[in-house]
């Protein structure tokens, strides 16, 4: 799937504004002042009125509602196995981002008829895998199950047709060096906001011209080999910093498999994550008994007791 990405104006000195402003409006007004003087007053007010209008369209525009559903077309749909896929959604320009903060998710609807035969609004949170370094456009990662909702229902969505958003929302707001070390546990589709946050750490770093140092360990727990979801991307990610490590579990494992086997356990933490202390957290998200076992464990460590509802002072904060 490629990307797309837009390079964006980041200051009035950009050469998107010097090529598609000052530029041809200069030769505007040299045109006018060479052919006929007397029009020139009127070209410096037509270059001012469509030099404001072209840096008005070129500012990046946030596109979320917290409290308004919004439709976005799907675009591409990208299969990675037989029951997940990447569906890309449009955004309203190419200039548009979803104004999604870092750790944060939002809520997806769909009119979804029951068994019952009833029509009912079903509303579920997801994490995209893509931030708002990515103008034009959101990615979501979906595993669809043959009893699931939303994940049914994108399953089979025809290109061309909508899905109602809205956010965004989450006590999760990652900022540069929120702590020193992250512990990170996850299972299935649950490695979409680690994935964010991982991915918005190492573009910070100081080699990438910012200040985040953090070190992150990830626990990855699935069934079988081809159930890891993004590997290519961790594993990529893993060679690039060195402040990154990711250890896999597998219930299933291969031969020659030198990864954790069976459940993530209270040893597999202890061996592998950072120990309790102020400047770190654990973070977890996955299928609900996964989490419910994961905050067992992480209590029986010695590490602050998770509430039921996370907050982001917490020490370990479930998603």
């Amino acid at each position: 799937m490629a990307s797309h990405n837009q390079v964006k104006p980041v200051s009035f000195l950009s050469p998107q504004y010097i090529n598609g402003v000052y530029i041809p409006s200069g030769l505007l007004l040299v045109g006018c002042a060479i052919v006929k003087v007397e029009w020139l007053p009127y070209a410096v007010v037509l270059a001012l009125a469509l030099g404001t209008w072209k840096i008005y369209v070129n500012q990046t525009k946030k596109v979320l509602k917290p409290d308004v559903f919004q439709e976005f077309e799907l675009k591409e749909k990208t299969a990675l196995s037989h029951n997940v896929a990447i569906y890309r959604f449009n955004l309203p320009t190419s200039n548009s981002i979803l104004g999604l903060p870092i750790g944060q998710h939002m809520s997806v609807a769909a009119n979804i008829t029951q068994p019952d035969g009833v029509v009912k609004e079903v509303v579920r949170s997801y994490t995209p895998i893509s931030s708002d370094e990515n103008y034009g456009y959101f990615d979501l990662l979906i595993k669809s199950y043959p009893t699931g909702n939303i994940s049914k229902h994108m399953a089979q969505m025809k290109i061309g047709q909508t899905l109602k958003v809205k956010g965004p929302k989450g006590a999760m707001v990652y900022t540069p060096n929120l702590v020193k070390r992250f512990g990170m546990i996850a299972g299935g589709t649950g490695i979409t906001p680690m994935l964010q946050i991982i991915r918005a750490i190492i573009r910070g770093r100081p080699k990438n011209g910012g200040s985040d140092t953090t070190e992150v360990d990830l626990i990855f727990a699935n069934v079988n080999p081809e159930d890891i979801l993004l590997k290519e991307d961790l594993d990529a990610l893993a060679k690039e910093d060195a402040g990154f490590r990711v250890h896999y579990v597998l219930n299933n494992p291969p031969e020659k498999w030198d990864g954790g086997v069976g459940f993530v356990t209270p040893d597999m933490i202890k061996t592998k994550l950072p120990p309790p202390a102020p400047d770190m957290k654990i973070l977890i998200c996955g299928p609900p008994p996964m989490v419910s076992a994961m905050k067992k464990a992480t209590d029986s460590l010695g590490y602050e007791k998770p509430r039921p509802v996370s907050k982001l002072a917490d020490q370990v904060f479930c998603f």
